[in-house]
């Protein structure tokens, strides 16, 4: 028996998901290190896979986080106007989630759960719940 595979290679939808992820980091101006964070990567890993024609393996949780960032992003900007929308992840936050921590840092220090639980919040924001 076969068993599902816990990497796959960055192009297609992982080449997709990169380059926006990519562009969503330079809208943010996040730093490399927070960037790589983010995305579960060393820096020297990001610097690479944020190049076009990157052809390393992304894992299971790597793609989920990179999904996540897209439907994160996605959400500010259509709750927010293009200022805070850019800079919400960056600014300290009281909502429920956060406890005064910037949402960045959150992501970064509590993982995957993390990153859905930002996102199912901002959804519920822009859903008006």
């Amino acid at each position: 028996m076969q068993t599902a595979t816990k990497s796959a290679p960055a192009g297609g939808a992982s080449g997709i998901a990169l380059k926006a992820v990519n562009r969503i980091m330079t809208e943010w101006q996040l730093p490399i290190g927070q960037a790589a964070r983010l995305c579960d990567m060393s820096e020297s890993t990001w610097k690479r896979a944020r190049k076009p024609g990157f052809t390393g393996e992304l894992t299971h949780d790597q793609m989920l986080r990179l999904s996540a960032l897209i439907g994160i992003y996605k959400s500010l900007k259509l709750y927010f106007d293009d200022e805070l929308a850019a800079r919400w992840m960056t600014l300290p936050n009281e909502g429920p989630l956060f406890d005064g921590m910037k949402p960045i840092d959150n992501l970064i220090e509590y993982g995957l759960p993390a990153f859905i639980g930002v996102r199912c919040y901002l959804d519920a924001l822009r859903g008006g719940m």
